[in-house]
This record gives C-alpha cells, sequence and structure tokens, in this order.
C-alpha cells in the first residue's frame, strides 16, 4: 500500500504535528517540543499499529477534519469528543477503518482540551532536526496546520489493536501537580512556601504549548537580586517578578532569568495537557530526599 495524502480540510483553532519530541538539541536553544499529553499520543499510534515515534495531530479546543487519499485505520485518543467518518457516527479511542476518500472529523472535546489522530504509517512530512514536531516557540517543524494543506502519510507497518479495556478518566475538578523544590526555592520567604503549599492558582486562558500561566496568590521572593540565565527543563515553575508562577511545557525555552521554585516531574505533566483555562491547580511540595539544605531552606521546610 502507498503513502498516500491527507487533505486538511478543517484545521480547528490550532493543530499540529507532533511526535515524541527533538531531543539533544538544548545547548542550541532548542526546546523538545512534542506531543503535550504523551501517554494519549502512544495510545492512537499502538491502536493504529504505528511505532510510538510515529507522527500524529495534536488538536486544540475545536478539533479537526481531514481527508484521505487512500484506505487507512485512524484512532482518535486524548480528550472525549464526537469522532465521525463521512458525517456519521465513529469510535472514540479505537481504531476505525476509512475508506478512500472519507473524511475524518473530531469535534470540539466534551472534557478536557486536546485530542490526538493517529493515522496507520503517520504524518510523514520531513524530520527537522530528527523530529517531525511542531515548535511554535522556535519555528522549527512544520507549521500549524491550515485549510486545504495536504500532508505525506507513511506506509503502514502494523496491525490495529482493539483495547477496549482502555477509558478516559473523567477531567478532575482541580489539577494537582507535585514539585520537587528547587534550585532557587531558598530565593522565597517562609510565607511564600505556605502559600505554595496551601494556594489555589487558577490556568490563565494566556496558556499555551510553551507554558501552564497561572494566576492566583503571588509568590514573594526573600531575594530580589537579579540572576543570570540558568538551564531549564520540562516542568520547571518559573516565577517572573509578577510573583504568577509559570510551568513551562513541551515548547518552553531552554533557558531563563528567573527563579525556578521547584519542578514538577515529566511523568506528571500529560495531565496539564489537558486542564482548560479557568481550571484550579494546586501544588504538593515536596524536597528531595538526600538533597543539601541551606538554613533558609531549613526555616522554609519547617514552614511548611
Amino acid at each position: 500500500m502507498s503513502g498516500g495524502k491527507l487533505e486538511v480540510v478543517r484545521a480547528g483553532a490550532l493543530t499540529t504535528i507532533q511526535d515524541l519530541g527533538r531531543f539533544g538539541h538544548a545547548s542550541l536553544g532548542v526546546p523538545r517540543s512534542g506531543a503535550l499529553d504523551q501517554p494519549a499520543h502512544r495510545l492512537a499510534n499502538r491502536l493504529v499499529g504505528n511505532a510510538p515515534g510515529a507522527a500524529t495531530l495534536e488538536t486544540t479546543l475545536t478539533g479537526v477534519a481531514v481527508r484521505i487519499t487512500r484506505p487507512a485505520v485512524a484512532a482518535v485518543t486524548g480528550a472525549p469528543a464526537p469522532v465521525r467518518v463521512n458525517g456519521r457516527p465513529a469510535a472514540w479511542t479505537a481504531p476505525v477503518h476509512l475508506p478512500a476518500g472519507a473524511v475524518l472529523e473530531v469535534g470540539a472535546p466534551t472534557s478536557g482540551l486536546r485530542n490526538y489522530v493517529a493515522i496507520g504509517g503517520g504524518i510523514a512530512v520531513a524530520p527537522v532536526l530528527g523530529s517531525r514536531s511542531t515548535d511554535l516557540l522556535s519555528g522549527l517543524g512544520p507549521a500549524p496546520l491550515t485549510g486545504g494543506e495536504i500532508l505525506p502519510l507513511g506506509t503502514p507497518t502494523g496491525s490495529p489493536l482493539h483495547a477496549d479495556s482502555l477509558v478516559w478518566q473523567a477531567a478532575p475538578e482541580e489539577l494537582v501537580l507535585p514539585l520537587l523544590l528547587g534550585p532557587r526555592d531558598d530565593w522565597f520567604t517562609p510565607a511564600t512556601l505556605r502559600t505554595l503549599a496551601a494556594g489555589r492558582f487558577e490556568i490563565s486562558q494566556h496558556s499555551n504549548r510553551i507554558a501552564l500561566r497561572l494566576e492566583g496568590p503571588p509568590l514573594e521572593r526573600a531575594v530580589h537580586r537579579e540572576m543570570p540565565s540558568e538551564g531549564m527543563v520540562l516542568g520547571a515553575v518559573q516565577v517572573p517578578p509578577d510573583g504568577s508562577p509559570v510551568v513551562f511545557l513541551a515548547d518552553s525555552p531552554t533557558t531563563g532569568g528567573y527563579p525556578v521554585i521547584g519542578v514538577v516531574p515529566e511523568e506528571e505533566l500529560s495531565a496539564a495537557a489537558q486542564a482548560v483555562p479557568g481550571l484550579t491547580v494546586r501544588f504538593v511540595p515536596h524536597r528531595h530526599r538526600h538533597r543539601r539544605r541551606s538554613p533558609s531552606q531549613k526555616r522554609a521546610a519547617a514552614a511548611l
């Protein structure tokens, strides 16, 4: 079977091509990028018989509609959303067989924020620095999809997987994120660390693939001098001068000049990919078991 093509009938609010990410280029200032909800991306590929690294479509808020030029197997995962083939209802989180010329449409999620659309063979755009992912910060990789665009498909190599036991866990009423304190938690007052542990924050409408931007009680610094730029990691919680924390996601910069009060473990970030604006966020701070602490950090620990 030849690779075939995929025509974008409706691009949606923001649909990008994503794989597992662009690794090994942080020293050049290139973010990792890749699917925000990695479990959903991997599941979509498994359902259609692709390798985990095959490129999928990541939709945001309003879904997408595409037409395929060859028979194919598709799967839609991530947030629950209506799925239709040529206007007729089709399964979500299951393999869907598409005849040549069929239009696959994913509607707006009923819960959550992002969907992942896998096609047997994967989206076969040319890789850039080893990845097909769209990076909204650096502009690397393919641009966000536009209506009428034609995308190449790879040749299918695997068999579809039926996984009836895999179900969506309903979106929580609040997003609870564990937080490993440091490396700059000693730049903040003990009262701030108490606020971090007990406070409730809200996801701003300005959040995107770069970061979750949070609104709520400001986090006050104990140290007010400027600091040189430092390396940033996925999940870093940076605090700018206004005190509103920012949780860095896949397209975040590789360096930053504001203190990082803690880091959310990478495996906990998939829930953040489905967190809608207005959702409450709560942090659960804790420390590295064997980390040496300064006197100010010990005082802050006692205050938690």
